[in-house]
């Protein structure tokens, strides 16, 4: 059975940082491009950022370039979304997903998701 959990949501004042987890189980992660998207209040679930399985290569949505980095360490199964600079905007519900593309596209496996909020 496959489980993606995520961590490290949270409140944080505008310009601060917050660092999310997302722990994966029950698939060979090594071998899944892992993304991370978001659905805000009243709006669309949208693409972050994705990296691949193979060479760690990355992409980013416009808006959060150069403010987040997505990572990943495969001896622990998980991927990592390090957010800087958070804007009010940047307030969602975070996923990963197992699968994803760097264009953006959907894989089979979603986490339940972890709330950020950025005050302003």
């Amino acid at each position: 059975q496959v489980q993606l959990v995520e961590s490290g949501g949270g409140l944080v004042q505008a310009g601060g940082s917050l660092r999310l987890s997302c722990a994966a189980s029950g698939l060979p992660f090594s071998s899944y491009n892992m993304g991370w998207f978001r659905r805000a209040p009243g709006k669309e679930r949208e693409f972050v950022a994705a990296i691949t399985r193979s060479d760690g290569s990355t992409h980013y949505a416009d808006s959060v370039k150069g403010r987040f980095t997505i990572s990943r360490d495969n001896a622990k199964n998980t991927v990592y979304l390090q957010m800087n600079s958070l804007k009010p905007e940047d307030t969602a519900v975070y996923y990963c997903n197992a699968g994803a593309t760097l264009t953006g596209l959907t894989g089979d496996y979603w986490g339940q998701g972890t709330r950020v909020t950025v005050s302003s």
